[in-house]
């Protein structure tokens, strides 16, 4: 099943694809890590984690990658006192010279993109035909922010009969920033790059089952001139790096990616300071599918949206909700779609889908297999492991669901889809937004009113209509409900990092009232 493939182009002009290409680079870039392991880098300069180490896995085979220094509250309390160190040269810096930094950065990335994607798929089991874009959208994420650098402080001229009023806005300082593993370092670049740009400065702690290319970004960072201090990474777990990040008195805002749950325990632990948090949390996002949609498209999206990046996302369409007249037909060819996708080994370029990212996670996804088939629901399609030697499981398709199974209402973050049928607009309505989450929608009609009539009342953030999620970095990123809180993208993600003021200049000699005067 991992047998070689034949090459392809990739971004730069050179071939590349074969299996046995791809291992024999990424094992000269795994050669430096078990090396070295992944130190934490705090004020430009390598440290040992106070905590000791960690074992980072592969979950293609089990394999140890390299040891990881283990952060906790004494690197965290160091990375802050760095990054606010840092905070007043890099606010002021000149927003030309920040923007060409920022630019810098995005060129490092694109010259690394290719040892940024094979160790993405190493680390986290996410196949090469998507990593490979992953990284490069990274590039994509800091060019976009860095050209926004020289307005990210313009305000707005709000004149009254007795003032001129101006509104600017200014960085808000040190800002900590925890990413996910599932697609670690475009995520990273989402959240770091627009902090910035806007002139703060970074503590990231990167998710403990991926810190491989959280390592290769500060390292492309400071080598396109990146100040020390203003980026610093701190690997660890939630419950000891995590934590003392959330509640250090020196950091003013939190910017998370991952469990809804999570989200609420960051809020938690940063309340007594006062944190500004941005939350992107889960989802359980529906599909929806009417009798006159362009079928053909729709199964293409449907897919594309719940069979990517092994189903390890949060804007997945994870709820397919297709009407009664065209369910069987559609449900018969998504099964045959679905039983051809390609599971196998990452760096196959033909594979379409790799393993999980761990043991834990792989329990999580097939533990659903049985609670399925307990619910009443059938399983069309996979519903159990795949082979390999790691984590490796089928796609799998569920239908004959009704919205109060727990397969419907759960987030399940893996390559695993619900189908429920329904009868009228009105119905695929209630179903859709029957559930605690609100981060995105997908919504298959030719019929312009009803779209608009459907998206008007649709509970989520993000919508798409006749269309997969197709991300435009301007455009406002996050959900509603327990998906999270604030917005990523364009001049939103400026409101978070940056705070308002406000500056009245009296035009002239108004009246002002006297208090205790003696006439």
């Amino acid at each position: 099943m991992f047998g070689p493939r034949p090459g392809r182009t990739i971004p730069g002009g050179r071939i590349l694809g074969a299996l046995d290409q791809n291992l024999e680079i990424l094992n000269q870039l795994l050669e430096r890590f078990k090396n070295t392991g992944i130190l934490n880098r705090i004020g430009g300069a390598d440290h040992d984690g106070a905590g000791g180490t960690f074992q980072s896995r592969s979950p293609v085979d089990k394999s140890l990658i390299c040891q990881v220094a283990r952060g906790d509250g004494r690197d965290i309390d160091a990375a802050a006192r760095a990054a606010a160190g840092a905070f007043p040269a890099w606010r002021d810096m000149p927003a030309k010279e920040r923007r060409a930094i920022l630019l810098r950065v995005a060129e490092g990335i694109e010259a690394r993109a290719e040892e940024i994607a094979l160790c993405e798929c190493w680390d986290t089991g996410q196949a090469w035909r998507f990593m490979s874009k992953a990284a490069l959208r990274g590039a994509e994420n800091f060019r976009y922010f860095a050209d926004q650098v020289s307005g990210a402080r313009d305000g707005q001229h709000l004149p009254s009969p007795t003032l001129m009023n101006v509104t600017t806005r200014a960085p808000i300082g040190p800002v900590g920033v925890i990413t996910p593993w599932n697609t670690p370092f475009m995520l990273s670049t989402w959240k770091i790059a627009p902090a910035l740009a806007a002139g703060c400065t970074v503590v990231h702690k990167p998710a403990e089952l991926s810190p491989l290319t959280a390592r290769l970004l500060v390292e492309i960072a400071e080598a396109a001139g990146l100040p020390p201090g203003v980026l610093n990474t701190v690997n660890g777990f939630g419950e000891e790096a995590g934590r003392a990040l959330c509640e250090h008195p020196a950091i003013r805002a939190i910017a998370f990616v991952g469990e809804s749950k999570t989200g609420s325990m960051i809020v938690q632990q940063g309340a007594p300071t006062l944190k500004r948090n941005h939350l992107e949390l889960g989802g359980k996002n529906p599909v929806v599918v009417f009798e006159d949609a362009d079928l053909e498209r729709a199964l293409d999206a449907v897919i594309f949206m719940i069979y990517s990046i092994n189903g390890e996302r949060c804007t997945s369409s994870s709820r397919l909700l297709v009407q009664d007249s065209i369910r069987a037909d559609f449900e018969a060819r998504l099964v045959e779609r679905v039983n051809a996708i390609k599971v196998g080994h990452p760096l196959d370029p033909a594979t379409e889908i790799g393993p999980l990212i761990a043991r834990e996670h792989f329990d999580k996804v097939t533990g659903y297999f049985e609670i399925a088939r307990q619910d009443g629901a059938e399983i069309a399609a996979g519903g159990q492991a795949a082979p390999g030697d790691g984590y490796y499981v089928q796609p799998t398709l569920f239908t004959g669901a009704t919205n109060d199974m727990r397969i419907a209402q759960e987030e399940i973050f893996g390559p695993v889809l619900t189908s429920i049928p329904f009868a009228t607009e009105d119905e695929a309505l209630a179903i859709a937004n029957d559930s605690p989450y609100g981060l995105t929608g997908y919504v298959w009609t030719n019929d312009l009113t009803r779209a608009l009539r459907f998206t008007e009342r649709l509970e989520a953030g993000m919508i798409w209509v006749n269309s997969e999620n197709v991300r435009h970095l301007p455009t406002p990123f996050g959900g509603v409900k327990s998906s999270g809180i604030g917005r990523d993208g364009g001049d939103w993600s400026f409101e978070f990092y940056m705070e308002q003021k406000h500056i009245g200049f009296a035009t002239g000699q108004h009246k002002i009232s006297k208090l205790g005067a003696l006439d």
